[in-house]
């Protein structure tokens, strides 16, 4: 296949799961787009889904191609792509697409799960063929090949999604230094006269020590960036304050020992004034919560959909079940599997262990948190009037005009209405005398 332009270049190149908006583009550019970017596989090792954006609601409409998402899928399926509508990257789908409307969004898409490169299939020629080029200098797909062999761009996209932390991007740095290292021992080959390998010359013709110092620089800037905005965690600031306590205590030593030279004490005495100054500016940082992870929303959906499941297998505890709550029960392992794929998907390169189980463990405390949320919204009130819960307070009907009854005291000083015939009859007598 030609080498891929533009946003096809763009599509092959992506690491991640990402979305291409396609207003704009004509017929003949989204066919050309999409057979140059699918008619090979993807060379990853975990599946992505691309997703393009071919149409909107009535206030974008005009932006899109009416034909944009036929000649998308007609290209597709010309290339060996299948509609399947179940399609998704935790079951590791390949070579399909599906259809989407974004209600919310009011937007239309076209999901694609492209095909990857098996790293297992080679028959016996390829298989001979690699023994002749000899062992790839870097395994195939690895973080390393790929920080190795992508782009300044790429790389820089790279750096922001799979090393997101300050711990991550210190381990990319030295990555690259041990590639540069890989370099350099191939260059003292060549200088004693021996041969490289085909895979060893290939990886020396495409890595550039320039891109490699440029790449390198920019992970070493992004490391000053999190520090000055505080985006550490508070591990990495332990880490860090450590360190800087270690260098000023050095440093502590060697002044002491130049006290008799002035000119080196003056440059000791500099580096210790900076050294504190970020001591100062670490210790005034509040830490940040651990990375969420790349996954998160699909997990929380996931576990929203487990509670209920929970529920039900609580509530039939210790009789037997009935045929649809067996079916119904028989989802729940399957969601527990595919949350922790999930979990394990979202590990960042060069993440470790003990920073991989505190995001997980920010992740589940999370998913908990915002599911308690939802069941309190969900919850009907038994006291509100109308609800049909609970006991429903009186209502009093005034007549408009009249007052209202006042609560007379048990001893008042008011004169008593007659209670009996006789003494009515005096209060008449009375009132005929005057």
């Amino acid at each position: 296949m030609s080498q891929a332009h533009g946003m096809a270049a763009t599509i092959r190149s992506a690491q991640e799961s990402e979305t291409f908006d396609l207003a704009g583009q004509s017929s003949s550019t989204i066919e050309a787009t999409i057979r140059s970017a699918f008619t090979e596989p993807f060379p990853l090792h975990d599946m992505i889904r691309i997703t393009f954006i071919t149409g909107a609601g009535k206030l974008a409409r005009q932006k899109y191609d009416e034909n944009a998402a036929k000649i998308l899928t007609k290209v597709l399926n010309e290339l060996g792509y299948v509609e399947d509508k179940g399609a998704s990257c935790v079951i590791e789908s390949q070579s399909c697409y599906k259809s989407q409307h974004d209600t919310g969004k009011n937007l239309k898409t076209i999901v694609v799960f492209p095909k990857l490169e098996s790293v297992h299939d080679d028959d016996n020629v390829e298989g001979q063929a690699v023994k002749d080029r000899g062992p790839s200098v870097l395994d195939e797909g690895s973080p390393q090949q790929l920080i190795a062999m992508s782009n300044f761009n790429v790389f820089e996209r790279m750096l922001a999604s799979q090393c997101p932390s300050w711990s991550q991007k210190k381990q990319c740095v030295s990555v690259i230094g041990d590639i540069r290292a890989i370099v350099d021992s191939l260059d003292g080959k060549l200088l004693s006269g021996t041969p490289l390998t085909d895979s060893e010359q290939d990886f020396y013709d495409a890595c550039d020590l320039t891109s490699l110092q440029k790449k390198e620089e920019a992970a070493k800037e992004d490391m000053q960036k999190c520090i000055d905005e505080g985006k550490i965690t508070s591990n990495e600031k332990k880490k860090l304050l450590l360190q800087v306590r270690e260098k000023l205590s050095s440093l502590t030593k060697e002044i002491e020992e130049c006290a008799n030279k002035p000119k080196k004490l003056k440059q000791l005495k500099d580096q210790q004034q900076r050294l504190q100054e970020r001591e100062k500016k670490l210790e005034s940082i509040s830490p940040c919560p651990p990375h969420p992870l790349k996954f998160q929303s699909e997990i929380e959906k996931l576990k929203r959909e487990l509670q209920p499941l929970l529920k039900l297998e609580n509530e039939t505890k210790g009789r037997l079940l009935t045929l649809k709550e067996t079916t119904t029960l028989a989802r729940k392992e399957d969601i527990e599997l595919e949350i922790l794929q999930l979990e394990e998907k979202s590990r960042g390169w060069f993440e470790e262990d003990e920073d991989f189980q505190l995001r997980i463990d920010a992740s589940r405390t999370l998913a908990k948190s915002n599911a308690n949320v939802v069941k309190k919204k969900t919850m009907k009130p038994t006291s509100a009037a109308g609800s049909g819960g609970g006991m429903k307070k009186a209502i009093n009907f005034v007549v408009p005009g009249a007052t209202a009854k006042r609560n007379i005291p048990s001893k008042s000083t008011a004169k008593k209405a007659p209670t009996n015939a006789f003494a009515a009859m005096m209060m008449d007598s009375d009132s005929d005398s005057d």
